[in-house]
């Protein structure tokens, strides 16, 4: 089985919105949480980081954390996880 997607973010952040795209155009499932519709959510970003803040967008393949990471790192990750 391979590594779940979860990307962390808000509707209203374009960033977010990129990740969500990058995301799709490549048929990869993910789940996307919105930390700001979702307080179950966003407890579990702050839960991710040391200092407990909401750190979107982040996105989580199986247990390695990326927080807004570029292009080549996140393929990186994504070819070497999933």
């Amino acid at each position: 089985m391979s590594a779940v997607i979860k990307l962390y973010g808000v509707d209203r952040c374009h960033k977010t919105q990129y990740y969500k795209t990058f995301l799709g155009t490549r048929n990869l499932d993910y789940e996307f949480l919105d930390v700001e519709a979702n307080t179950d959510y966003a407890e579990e970003l702050r839960n991710l980081y040391e200092n407990r803040k909401l750190n979107f967008p982040t996105i989580t393949i199986g247990t390695k954390k990326l927080r807004n990471p570029s292009d080549k790192d996140l393929q990186k990750w994504i070819d070497k996880l999933l």
